[in-house]
């Protein structure tokens, strides 16, 4: 009888995605044994003197904490699941510029028009969902699978904060995050190889 041998190794196939959740694993990590104070420290966004250096870490680490493991699981199951085709077309600088822009775009319009603390990926969750949409669009084609996404995602958090005026999830930064996805989804049809050109895939 033969055996057939199978040599199996783990591949790194995505270090921007695996690494961001190797970040948001220790930093749940930190925030459970010091029961919430590195996160206030470290990984939550809000308004505080212009003079203490956390201020501008949090700018883009907001991104990276978490309020317990559900809040986690619940946003990487999106990202593991998106973020490695993104990286693949779009190559792994591209993503992590995407991925620091969108959390420092949020951070500004939170501190500028509302100043609640945010924490968690969501934002990056929403804005890697609508950019997943623009991999098939091509030759002026709107794919419907983008509709879909407007109309399922885009739609239940406008009534969530507008219609509704439910706070509890700061909704402001799911929409602000599938906007950044329609600005970055733009931007790489127009320069496929790099928002800024000179960075190469």
């Amino acid at each position: 009888m033969h055996i057939m041998n199978v040599n199996l190794k783990f591949d790194y196939n995505s270090p921007v995605i695996i690494s961001y959740l190797g970040l948001s694993l220790i930093a749940w990590l930190l925030n459970t044994i010091t029961h919430g104070k590195s996160n206030r420290l470290l990984f939550t966004n809000y308004r505080s003197s212009p003079f203490n250096p956390f201020t501008y870490i949090r700018l883009f680490t907001h991104s990276i904490g978490h309020k317990d493991w559900d809040h986690l699981v619940s946003n990487f199951l999106y990202i593991l699941l998106i973020g490695p085709m993104i990286e693949e077309k779009y190559g792994s600088i591209n993503l992590l510029c995407i991925l620091l822009l969108t959390s420092l775009i949020i951070s500004i319009i939170n501190l500028i028009f509302h100043n609640y603390c945010i924490t968690g990926a969501s934002g990056n969750v929403y804005m890697l969902i609508v950019l997943s949409s623009f991999s098939n669009l091509s030759e002026g084609k709107i794919p419907i699978t983008l509709v879909l996404i407007f109309l399922f995602y885009i739609t239940t958090e406008i009534k969530d904060t507008f219609l509704e005026g439910n706070k509890k999830v700061y909704h402001d930064g799911h929409l602000i995050g599938a906007l950044c996805g329609l600005l970055f989804g733009f931007l790489l049809l127009k320069y496929p190889h790099g928002i800024i050109t000179f960075i190469p895939k």
